[in-house]
């Protein structure tokens, strides 16, 4: 049984809306497995609560066959969570597309569609955390990279530059840029040399990804060709994103009864 598969399963508790994560899925099996940890996490902090896991591609469940799921199974009403670190494409009209389907399958199905794990001031403790486990300090000989993804939404890349002001002005690093590992420039590699150019004496480079595997592996590949001294784990299970998990559940959840 692969991860993400261990990850579909919950204990439904009466009184309890169930949660299911959307996340992206990858052909690289660390990143599943990275999801699981995650979401394992997510269970010791809420032990009543149904927590189930589905993907947007290469890994099963796919979301609808998830939420179908659920809706045979009895549940009346489902949290539905995007687990992307920015909402772009995936979590504004890949996802909703399928919540429609749904809808149209399991009319019953009460579907609360919960805010994207990012942006979030947690998110940035959880990356200063893995930048300190990878070694890397802040100070005014040292820069710092916020590598994401990248996006041809640029609302979502706006998003990372924003993140990325805010980790400067916690310092005190030398300066920090944001950097994208595809669709939109800087690179990764770009920017740590632009920033040794103009004087860095360190540079480190900050994974600003949930889970590794091909974008992680570009970021780590091509900021160390470009003299970065320290590149950091993607955020995973780190306890922040746990805590932001359930934040984003309980606002969806407090949703259904201002709304309802």
């Amino acid at each position: 049984m692969s991860a993400g598969n261990r990850g579909t399963t919950g204990r439904r508790t009466r009184g309890t809306v169930p949660l299911l994560a959307v996340a992206h899925g990858s052909a690289d099996p660390r990143s599943a497995a990275a999801v699981s940890a995650l979401f394992d996490r997510v269970r010791a902090l809420r032990p009543d609560l149904d927590v189930r896991v589905s993907y947007l591609d290469h890994v099963s469940p796919g979301a609808q066959d998830a939420l179908s799921d659920l809706a045979g199974g009895g549940a009346g009403e489902v949290v539905v969570l995007p687990t992307l670190l920015t909402a772009a494409y995936h979590s504004k009209v890949d996802l909703p597309r399928t919540l429609e389907r749904v809808r149209e399958e399991s009319p019953w199905l009460r579907v609360r569609y919960a805010d994207t794990l990012g942006p979030h001031p947690l998110l940035l403790d959880a990356v200063e955390r893995r930048l300190a486990e990878a070694g890397a300090r802040p100070g005014p000989g040292t820069a710092l990279v916020l590598a994401s993804a990248g996006s041809s939404d640029a609302e979502a890349n706006a998003t990372v530059r924003s993140l990325a002001a805010r980790l400067a002005e916690r310092g005190p690093w030398r300066e920090v840029v944001a950097a994208f590992a595809s669709a939109a420039e800087p690179t990764p590699g770009g920017a740590v040399a632009a920033l040794r150019e103009r004087g860095a004496d360190r540079v480190a480079v900050a994974s600003y990804l949930l889970a590794p595997g091909f974008f992680a592996d570009r970021v780590r590949d091509r900021s160390t060709a470009a003299g970065a001294s320290v590149v950091s784990e993607a955020l995973g299970d780190a306890p922040e994103l746990a805590r932001v998990v359930l934040e984003r559940y309980d606002a969806a959840v407090a949703a259904r009864h201002v709304h309802a």
